[in-house]
This record gives C-alpha cells, sequence and structure tokens, in this order.
C-alpha cells in the first residue's frame, strides 16, 4: 500500500475518496451518480482539472487493469468507459469547468485506427481550461481528413494520441503529413513507449507522458514550425529491407498458414471450441500485427515486450500460453529468409521462456 499522502484538492476535499466514490458509480453502471459526483465537486470548488486528470483518469486506468486481469469482460470495459467519457462531457459543459480562450489553437486527435478515445479527450478538455482554443477530432481520425481539418482550420499544433503500438506505423504518416503543411506535433500516449523513444524515432516535435504533462509543454511556448525542407527524409533507413513490408502484406496469409499447421504442432488445439479456435486466430493476427511493427520502428524489445503481456493476459484468463512458442516457431519457418524478423521471433520465444520460469516461481513479472 502507498504511503503517500493522498492529492487533495485546494479546499481540502479528499481526491482519493472521490475517486473511490467514481470508481463505485462506474462498478454499478450509474452514470446518474458519476456525472452528478464530478459536477458537484467542480461546483463546491473541486479543481476541474485535479477532477478531469486525479479522478477520472485514474479510475479509468482501473478500468484496464480490471479488464487485464480478467475481471471486466470486454462489454463492462466498454460500459465503464463510457460513463466516464459522459462524466467528462458533463463535467465540460458545466460552467464552473469554462475557461475563456486567451492561447492559440490546438487540434487534438486520435492516430487512424486509434479507438481508445478518452485519454485525448481528457487532453482537450484540460486545454480548454488552461485558455487554448480546441478543435478535438475524436477516435480513428485519417491522415487526409486530419489533413484537410488543418488547411480549413490552422492550428498552432497537433497533438496525436495513440495507446496501441501497432498504429504507430500510421502515427508516423501523420506526423510527417503535419510537419510537411508546417504544423508542429506533440503525441502521447502508451504506443511511443514509457519514455517516448518511439516519438523520437518517429520524429515528432514533442512528446508528453500524460495530459498534465503535455499542457505544462504546450504552456511553456509554442512548438516550434516544422522546417520540413531540410528534414531528412528517409528517417527509417532499416525500412529498406523490405521486411517491414512484405510481413505487412502477407499478414492475412500468415495468419492463415500458422493457423493451420498448430493443430499439428499443439495437438490440444483439435479440442478447441469455436469460440476458441476464433481468439486463436485473433491472437495470432495480434503477433503479426506486432511483428510488423517491430519491423517498421528496428526494434527488437517491443515484440518480445507485447508477448510477454500476452501470456500473462491469458495466464489470467486460465488460457494455457504453451501454444504460443509452437506459433512462433512456424512463424519463424514462413520467415526464414528475413533475417531481422528471424532475430525479433527467436528474441520473443526467448522473452516467453523468461515469462514461465518467473511465473512458475510465482513471482509473475
Amino acid at each position: 500500500m502507498s504511503t503517500t499522502t493522498p492529492p487533495r484538492s485546494p479546499d481540502g476535499v479528499d481526491i482519493e475518496f472521490l475517486t473511490e466514490r467514481l470508481w463505485n458509480a462506474v462498478l454499478n453502471g450509474d452514470e446518474y451518480s458519476a456525472t452528478e459526483l464530478v459536477t458537484r465537486a467542480v461546483e463546491e470548488g473541486v479543481d476541474a482539472e485535479s477532477v478531469l486528470l486525479d479522478v477520472i483518469a485514474v479510475v479509468q486506468g482501473r478500468v484496464g487493469q480490471e479488464w487485464a486481469a480478467n475481471r471486466f469482460t470486454v462489454a463492462q470495459e466498454h460500459a465503464a468507459t463510457a460513463i466516464n467519457e459522459r462524466a467528462v462531457a458533463a463535467l465540460a459543459a458545466h460552467p464552473a469547468a469554462r475557461t475563456t480562450a486567451s492561447r492559440g489553437r490546438i487540434t487534438v486527435a486520435c492516430v487512424d485506427g486509434e479507438w481508445h478515445a478518452l485519454p485525448a479527450r481528457l487532453l482537450s478538455e484540460v486545454l480548454k481550461l488552461r485558455g487554448w482554443r480546441v478543435d478535438y477530432l475524436g477516435a480513428q481520425v485519417p491522415t487526409p481528413h486530419l489533413i484537410s481539418h488543418l488547411h480549413t482550420i490552422p492550428a498552432d499544433a497537433v497533438a496525436l494520441s495513440s495507446s496501441i503500438a501497432t498504429r504507430l506505423p500510421t502515427a508516423h504518416a501523420a506526423i510527417t503529413a503535419c510537419q510537411a503543411i508546417g504544423v508542429p506535433v506533440l503525441v502521447g500516449g502508451a504506443a511511443f513507449g514509457p519514455d517516448g523513444r518511439y516519438a523520437r524515432l518517429l520524429g515528432a516535435d514533442a512528446w508528453a507522458p500524460d495530459a498534465r504533462s503535455a499542457a505544462d509543454r504546450l504552456a511553456r511556448g509554442p512548438l516550434p514550425r516544422p522546417q520540413f525542407d531540410h528534414q531528412q527524409v528517409d528517417d527509417l533507413p532499416h525500412l529498406a529491407d523490405q521486411e517491414y513490408t512484405l510481413v505487412a502484406r502477407s499478414s492475412g496469409t500468415l495468419v492463415r498458414t500458422v493457423f493451420t499447421a498448430l493443430e499439428d504442432a499443439f495437438p490440444a488445439m483439435r479440442a478447441y471450441d469455436e469460440m476458441q479456435r476464433e481468439r486463436t486466430a485473433e491472437d495470432l493476427a495480434h503477433i503479426v500485427e506486432f511483428l510488423a511493427t517491430a519491423l517498421y520502428l528496428g526494434d527488437e524489445t517491443l515484440f518480445p515486450d507485447f508477448l510477454a503481456w500476452t501470456a500473462q493476459i491469458l495466464a489470467a484468463r486460465g488460457v494455457p500460453a504453451q501454444s504460443l512458442p509452437p506459433a512462433l516457431a512456424l512463424l519463424a519457418r514462413e520467415l526464414k529468409d528475413f533475417p531481422r524478423a528471424a532475430r525479433i521471433l527467436e528474441h520473443g520465444t526467448e522473452a516467453l521462456t523468461k515469462t514461465d520460469h518467473t511465473t512458475a516461481a510465482g513471482n509473475p513479472a
């Protein structure tokens, strides 16, 4: 248990207590109590930004933890997220949380293919509270539509959000396209790594680990306008080997081939019901997608980390992870002529072995 003092608003209200009350409302599916709780808090003088980031965002993080531990179904996770989204909307619409725009204009959007929109929405509301005029475009914004918007409504910067690493190739395209028309890009979200390593790799103008840090960065001064004409075009030279392109384009074939061969390599699969077979196919698709992303980034740590996480998720659901090494071996056989892919798959298999040993010792990673 943490020994730190629970955060308190300026008027002495216990933020931890508010968080627990919101969690109970979310857990009970009670959107009315949730929205009433956050609006009453700001009416009573609790800082609106703190309600957004120290209460709602914390509860949403707990929702994700409950899903990962298999204590929430996907449907429950979606329902809980919807209630948190309503709580954000209720707070944003409340007169006590409104601020007159006194700064520039920021466009906030999720990368194409990114459906987890709440982090971007939280950033939007925090920026509004701090005096920015914000154009919030929501989830899954195709890059051409983002650029079209920027041509119509210019912005001082674009804030791009992504929580899933497999969206990084698309994020790279969006970053480059925005910079090509002279708009700097700040990125955030779990996809870019805990230290922002992928933000730097993909040439973003700034990175922030969370909404408060992003708002602080923008408050320190404008992001410099990108000098795209002088930017190195070949910023990912490892892509010249075409491994990423070939794996990405053949992903469907790879999944089908490995799935078919897996029945012989992992006989237990023959007893799977239809739902288990569908989930196995989905898992294989994710494996290939993460492999392709690792090839794109030229990063050999991303894929093993994903596999270790996947093994833990499977274990939480009572699903043996023993099918993963045979699947990786079959995938390696199909990609035997791809040196980088083979090396990444080897590292992934080693990571699974370490995870198995750690878990067997009663000390999950």
